[in-house]
């Protein structure tokens, strides 16, 4: 990669990054609503990539990957800020859903039905429905969250957390771990079946509605829905 000088072939850097910011692409966007496009993504990591070609100096200790990558993913959180795709009244909606849930698990000690939060939100389980579907791209990306007040502030500040809210770290830490598991464990088995295919098993919401005997949207709703319960009992943490 670098040059008879000593220096850094561009070029050959990018044809040699070039397939992690499309790969970086493609798990970011996989948990993000379809309105936002791959090639989007990739040209702003590809922007990215080219600043960090620009701005790296091998002599501050730092692997020029390491370094990359966190310019690749700011690029794209800058591209998904500015396109601003999540709705203030989509967060909201999910908010009012988390409260109602938890609410809910207080008084009857247990995971409270579809109906059963649809009547607590004062609405028909068709309009809950909606809720949920309408719900889908603020998803386990969620997990970052937690510990975040309800404030109103952009979804994509709350990604840019301190090292030690970072979720990576989270996930390493045992107790969390634990915690996690736990909460997934408690979901209702039809939620939890969704939550392993579509994070363990890494498979989209058609794949799983074949799996279920459901539809895409059925799924969508089932997902949102086992997020907002996880987001309800982890929310001690961060």
């Amino acid at each position: 990669m670098y040059t008879a000088r000593g220096t850094l072939d561009r070029q050959a850097a990018i044809d040699q990054y070039g397939p992690m910011v499309r790969r970086v692409a493609a798990q970011m966007i996989a948990k993000l609503p379809a309105n936002v496009e791959m090639d989007d993504l990739v040209q702003a990591g590809m922007i990215g990539l080219i600043d960090a070609l620009t701005r790296y100096q091998a002599d501050q200790g730092a692997q020029f990957e390491t370094f990359a990558m966190q310019r690749i993913r700011g690029a794209m959180l800058d591209e998904l800020r500015e396109a601003d795709w999540l709705p203030r009244s989509v967060r909201r909606n999910q908010r009012t859903i988390e409260r109602a849930i938890h609410k809910l698990e207080q008084k009857l000690h247990r995971a409270p039905s579809e109906n059963e939060v649809a009547a607590e939100l004062g609405m028909p389980v068709t309009s809950y429905h909606q809720m949920l579907g309408d719900a889908r791209g603020a998803q386990l990306i969620y997990l970052d969250e937690l510990g975040n007040d309800d404030s109103e502030e952009g979804f994509l500040e709350r990604h840019q957390l301190p090292e030690e809210n970072d979720p990576g770290m989270m996930l390493r830490d045992d107790r969390f771990r634990e915690a996690l598991i736990a909460a997934i464990e408690d979901l209702p088995e039809r939620e939890k079946l969704v939550m392993g295919m579509y994070y363990e098993q890494d498979m989209n919401l058609k794949e799983i509605g074949a799996v279920l005997g459901v539809t895409e949207s059925r799924v969508s709703q089932l997902h949102s829905q086992a997020v907002a319960r996880l987001r309800t009992k982890l929310r001690g943490w961060g």
